[in-house]
């Protein structure tokens, strides 16, 4: 019987570290082609790109991403500088993986190999993880400093805080998620307040409860500063775009955040919000932390631009069956509520907003899994095989949901005629990217100091090689200042050459629809005479169109 049972143990050990395999090996291809994921055509890769084009980090005023911590976003410097973008794809699989790892020795230092490989599968194969694998993005840089400031202080907890290394890796690790990413606060607040009263009481001493907690503050604060110090130089909010209300902003004021959280600032609670865009009554979204598991879809705002796998939230009450590791689960459960309540009703509600999360979810998981077993074999007599076959094959049915989701994902990519070169780079942006051709044509025909303001593109600038400018509304604030100075030529002329463009990028059918909502048929005829006076359209396809700004009239001057 061991002998069936050590046979049952390896086969299981193998045919999970063959899954783990597969899953880098297809993160792998769909990493070898080029950057097209949003965020990165906007922020993660666009800014560092202008750093390079600039000769070195400079303020970007009108990107408000420009102000956020950078961290990971410092690291695609480096494949950038090389010509070699998709290679920031492979560091942010990385932060992924490392995370994975963590979770692997937590479960086999705590249940045994089987629980690692189990939990390592989970995690990485789980939707959100898995996309954001293959995109330049930063959530999983979070995720990876969070989750290591945690487990460190599992650790420091279990030395009963005698071994005060673990201290310093947590406050570190924190500090650098405060570093990648705002949403990094929210776990900040609560391990500095964890710290304190897990010590306090499991010490009973509140003093050193107190210092301990300041240090873990005051650390994490230090390795965060350099992107505080330079908000604060730069706009004098060294939080910004966060709490401008708390701040003298000056020239900022009429930039929009990025969050929901922005102190001083009058704005819609979610509730009026979700029932506003959405018809979605009280109750509908006060569920939204349960919905988050069930309803997710990518590219959707309105469910929550992410999927999860349900089995995240079905399993981990069965976890607490067993008091072994009690004290674990808990902090495990209460940082999970807190995250999930905190993001969903302070911030925009995105499940990459609650990624800190998944690692703990993976690891309690697999724990309600193995208790359900546990108890099975303790307990059950007639049904012993049946239920533990029955339990284990709703498992692998849910994880069959993220392999429909990979599958999924891999035919929208297509990668494979990019990565055999029968699909050029071009061809393949082409495929992926609306706006791709038009900026093609710029970086072939526009002049080396073309200046180009982009309009209704959401900030993809990403593939321009020349000087561009964006705004929080996507140049609708633009094209409205625009409209305004037609009512005459020599205003229209006098605003259009004052502006400092040379082009406009526009995504064609955005803009006709924006002129046509908000303007007279009159004052379009008028902004559109003045127009053709001002432009020519240099080129046009079905998606997007280039206008090039003539030079001003002789009887202008």
């Amino acid at each position: 019987m061991p002998t069936s049972n050590n046979r049952f143990l390896r086969l299981s050990s193998t045919v999970l570290c063959i899954v783990i395999i597969i899953l880098l090996f297809v993160e792998i291809i769909l990493n070898l082609t080029p950057p097209i994921s949003r965020d990165a055509l906007i922020h993660h890769l666009a800014i560092p790109k202008l750093w390079i084009q600039h000769g070195g980090v400079y303020e970007i005023k009108w990107s408000v991403f420009s102000y956020y911590p950078m961290n990971i976003d410092m690291l695609y410097l480096i494949p950038l500088y090389f010509h070699k973008d998709f290679l920031a794809k492979f560091i942010h699989m990385g932060f992924g993986f490392g995370t994975a790892i963590m979770v692997y020795f937590y479960l086999k230092n705590r249940i045994g190999r089987i629980a690692g490989l189990l939990g390592t599968v989970l995690f990485i194969s789980t939707p959100i993880v898995f996309l954001l694998s293959t995109q330049a993005y930063v959530d999983l840089g979070l995720t990876f400093f969070t989750t290591a400031s945690i487990l460190s202080f599992i650790r420091l907890r279990d030395s009963r805080f005698t071994e005060l290394k673990w201290l310093l890796v947590s406050s570190v690790s924190m500090g650098l998620a405060l570093g990648t990413k705002y949403n990094a606060l929210i776990v900040w607040f609560f391990l500095t307040a964890s710290i304190v009263f897990v010590y306090a009481r499991d010490t009973k001493n509140q003093s050193d409860a107190l210092k301990h907690g300041l240090i873990f503050f005051m650390i994490s604060l230090f390795i965060f500063s350099p992107w505080l110090i330079k908000n604060t130089f730069l706009t004098g909010n060294p939080l910004y775009p966060l709490f401008r209300g708390f701040f003298d902003m000056s020239n900022f004021t009429n930039q929009e955040g990025a969050y929901s959280i922005t102190a001083g600032t009058t704005s819609r609670s979610i509730f009026q919000f979700r029932e506003m865009m959405y018809g979605e009554n009280f109750w509908d979204t006060l569920l939204i932390p349960i919905r988050y598991f069930f309803e997710g879809q990518d590219n959707v705002h309105r469910y929550f631009d992410g999927v999860l796998n349900p089995i995240l939230i079905l399993l981990p009450p069965f976890a607490f069956m067993r008091k072994e590791f009690y004290h674990d689960k808990l902090f495990f459960i209460s940082f999970t509520a807190f995250v999930i309540i905190a993001a969903t009703f302070l911030d925009q509600t995105r499940i990459r907003y609650i990624l800190p999360v998944v690692p703990f979810l993976c690891i309690l998981t697999v724990m309600g899994f193995f208790t359900i077993l546990k108890w099975n074999a303790d307990h059950s007599t007639h049904f012993k095989y049946p239920l533990a076959v029955t339990v284990t094959a709703i498992f692998i049915l849910f994880l069959f949901q993220n392999v429909l989701y990979i599958k999924n994902h891999y035919q929208t990519i297509a990668p494979m005629n990019y990565i055999l070169g029968k699909e050029s780079r071009d061809d393949f942006l082409t495929r992926h990217l609306s706006s791709y051709p038009a900026m093609k044509y710029i970086n072939t025909h526009a002049p080396l100091d073309a200046k180009v303001r982009i309009i209704l593109l959401a900030g993809r600038g990403y593939y321009l090689d020349r000087e561009y400018e964006d705004d929080r509304s996507m140049g609708m604030s633009f094209v409205s200042r625009l409209v305004q100075a037609s009512h005459d030529e020599k205003t229209f002329q006098d605003f259009i050459h004052s502006s400092g463009f040379t082009h406009f990028l526009v995504k064609t059918d955005l803009f006709i629809k924006y002129l046509q909502d908000n303007y007279s048929p009159d004052e379009l005829k008028q902004f559109l005479k003045e127009m053709r006076s001002a432009t020519e359209i240099i080129y046009q396809d079905d998606r997007c169109t280039v206008y090039r700004i003539l030079p001003r009239p002789p009887h202008n001057d």
